[in-house]
């Protein structure tokens, strides 16, 4: 595998941190620029149809909902009529721009495990779409995790019966393909179910992509696309973890009365879909922020999944075969990945009760122990909205004297790593990656520098 397969941009390499220092702010520097990338206010203007001659109605789901509500808000015709609300998670709602007025509103709901607000959201959205005609347009902004803030169960199950088997599919080790494919069979509103409400009205679907492979029907469980997958596949999902729903629900996904629109209902030809940013893009741009800087960038995939501590291992092997030059990736190099790895906690409820961190710092965590102190390699592992799993950190650093300090500090790495607490063993070493809500989301961001 040459560079140029390898997805390399480079020019003559000349990068050789002189400290952990400046090997940390390289690392948050092409985090920053994969950020950038993805970021509403730059992209979305240009993804805009022109205003319809009827009404414009706006709905939408995601960590950034509000941030691109409010670019809407501010690229559309003040004189064109427009209205509606979106949902994003609680503190992830950004300042409105200055001189921008406020025609969208913004509601703030439970993540990952879905609350009573975001069943309030979800039905205002329904509210809103009931009505219109072909004149008038309906405007879907769509984000990661919207799934969970669009929380409106079907008959049979209550919020509360959906947030245990939310919480039971985040244990589980489901992919997000399998985890949505579940939540849209037992959602009013997902699974293409908002179109449907809006018909005859055309539905006009940005999204920004956070999942492998950059499918609509998963990326927020797919509220305004068709939907290809199957109650037989939901039912199937549910067996392979071992997780129980009501009876009635149960009866219901075997009879097919939970099915979902498909591909081929009519109704689909008035609706558009446009991904304003995918996984990729936001990769590409820290691979040229690191060519900038005299790296050679290698980017691995933005498509990654697996267990978080496994694809760690996988990573390590590629940092130690560069490190003896004899693989394609020539220092100074940084390898670049994306995708959405997972954390399986199992079913001790005392472990699941003391797990902290997420899958980005789980990773981290994983690859210092498979480093075991390999000279001149750090890495940062964190996830694009700026919060991994349920702390305030959006990942962790690792450095070459990851592992010394921990047993300076009579800390035990595998222990962490066995009772998935990344959070707490990073934290004590002051290597947590802390940004704050990145008002956008496109998923795992890993980079691992070798000098």
């Amino acid at each position: 595998m040459n560079d140029e397969q390898a997805g390399a941009v480079f020019k003559t390499p000349t990068a050789t941190p002189s400290s952990d220092a400046e090997a940390r702010e390289v690392l948050q520097a092409l985090y920053g620029a994969a950020v950038a990338r993805a970021q509403p206010q730059r992209e979305l203007a240009r993804h805009l149809p022109p205003p319809p001659r009827g009404r414009t109605v706006v709905v939408g789901a995601g960590k950034a909902a509000a941030a691109m509500a409010y670019a809407l808000e501010a690229a559309w015709p003040a004189q064109a009529p427009l209205s509606g609300a979106v949902a994003t998670r609680y503190g992830h709602t950004p300042p409105r721009p200055p001189g921008v007025a406020a025609r969208i509103d913004v509601w703030e709901a439970a993540h990952p495990v879905p609350d009573a607000a975001g069943m309030a959201a979800a039905e205002r959205m329904l509210a809103a779409v009931q009505g219109l005609g072909t004149d008038d347009l309906v405007i879907a902004l769509i984000s990661g995790g919207g799934s969970a803030l669009l929380a409106l169960p079907v008959a049979g199950l209550s919020l509360s019966a959906w947030q245990a088997i939310t919480r039971a599919l985040l244990a589980s080790g489901a992919t997000i393909a399998e985890i949505n494919v579940v939540r849209k069979h037992l959602s009013r509103i997902q699974g293409g179910r908002l179109a449907m409400a809006a018909a005859p009205a055309p539905v006009w679907t940005v999204a920004i992509s956070d999942v492998p492979g950059d499918d609509p029907a998963v990326i927020a469980s797919g509220p305004t696309v068709p939907d290809p997958s199957t109650c037989a596949e939901a039912l199937a999902v549910l067996q392979r973890y071992r997780l129980a729903v009501p009876d009635a629900v149960h009866a219901a996904l075997q009879s097919g009365a939970l099915e979902t629109p498909k591909p081929d209902d009519p109704r689909w030809a008035s609706c558009t879909t446009r991904l304003m940013v995918t996984p990729h893009e936001a990769l590409q741009a820290a691979a040229a922020e690191a060519e900038r800087r005299g790296w050679r960038a290698y980017v691995l995939g933005d498509a990654i999944e697996g267990e978080s501590r496994e694809v760690a291992r996988v990573h390590a092997g590629l940092a130690h075969y560069a490190r003896q030059g004899r693989g394609p990736f020539r220092p100074p190099c940084v390898l670049l990945s994306g995708g959405e790895t997972t954390v399986t906690l199992g079913g001790d409820v005392p472990l699941a009760a003391r797990a902290r961190g997420g899958r980005a710092s789980e990773f981290a965590l994983a690859l210092a122990l498979a480093l075991h102190g390999s000279a001149r390699v750090w890495a940062l592992a964190a996830d694009t909205d700026g919060i991994d799993g349920t702390e305030e950190h959006a990942g962790a650093f690792v450095t070459p004297d990851t592992l010394a300090r921990a047993d300076a500090a009579g800390l035990s790495a595998q222990q962490a790593l066995a009772q998935h607490d990344s959070y707490g063993f990073f934290a004590a070493l002051g290597d947590l990656f802390v940004t704050g809500p990145t008002h956008t989301n496109v998923n795992d961001f890993r980079a691992i520098l070798i000098a």
